[in-house]
């Protein structure tokens, strides 16, 4: 079975990594990858909740009863 490690680590001089791999044995073949973290993107996560408030604050907020008639809607599109 083949293992994973998710590691976070910051570039070093001479734009070298280390890494430390406590299951591993000396001589072990290893596969890297290398994602760099586009400095663009903001790098604070946010919360589930300040996602929620978000995505209500960029469209309207709907009624059940709202919901529902346009559901019964598209259902009666289905019957022509």
């Amino acid at each position: 079975m083949q293992s994973a490690l998710h590691i976070t680590t910051t570039i070093q001089a001479g734009h070298k990594i280390e890494l430390q791999i406590p299951n591993a044995s000396i001589g072990d073949t290893v596969e890297v990858f290398v994602i760099l973290i586009d400095k663009s993107l903001p790098t604070q996560q946010k919360s589930i909740l300040t996602l929620i408030d978000t995505i209500h604050s960029q469209q309207p907020v709907r009624t059940a009863t709202e919901i529902e008639q346009q559901i019964q809607e598209a259902r009666d599109g289905w019957e022509n």
